[in-house]
């Protein structure tokens, strides 16, 4: 199955100049949708992984199926006040502006085997700073994993040390 056939090019969004890969069509589409995760299942499965990180939100919607699949658990990493107990936090640079991500303190135990699972590999922030937040908590960042990636935001130099798969190159 060609993934790329249920994703739809969105010119001019959100701004004029951008072309906006558009992943709801393989959301909708249950055929497509398994495809992806099982592909992201196999990956887990290669690389090790005890447990699946995936960021806000779109992290949420490929990573719970992996996890699931694999009788694994997922921990989630959210912006700030979304999570109720004691967290953990990292700061992070974007092209215009700043972010933070936080993750629950007891989220990762030392040692545990990581898959990073996300949407989207463009320049790469996001991802370092789940890497970052992982590794603080005492984590093994075993693999990354994207549906795609944009090859020309260079994200890939983000993760020179750690697996990294995208289903899709753009």
């Amino acid at each position: 199955m060609d993934l790329a056939n249920y994703i739809a090019d969105i010119p001019d969004f959100p701004q004029e100049g951008i072309l906006f890969r558009d992943i709801t069509p393989l959301m909708a589409n249950g055929e497509a949708f398994q495809e992806a995760c099982c592909k992201l299942a196999e990956f887990a499965k290669k690389v090790g992984a005890d447990v699946i990180v995936g960021p806000e939100s779109r992290g949420f919607i490929f990573g719970c199926p992996v996890a699931y699949e694999l009788g694994i658990g997922f921990v989630p990493v959210r912006k700030p006040g979304k999570l109720p107990r004691e967290t953990v936090s990292v700061k992070y640079d974007l092209e215009y502006g700043s972010n933070e991500l936080h993750m629950h303190k007891d989220g990762i135990q030392k040692g545990q085997k990581v898959l990073i699972i996300d949407d989207l590999l463009a320049t790469g922030g996001t991802v370092k700073a789940t890497i970052d937040i992982v590794r603080e908590l005492g984590g093994d960042v075993v693999g990354c994993a994207f549906l795609i990636e944009l090859e020309d935001l260079n994200g890939r130099e983000m993760l020179k040390d750690v697996e990294t798969l995208t289903l899709l190159k753009y």
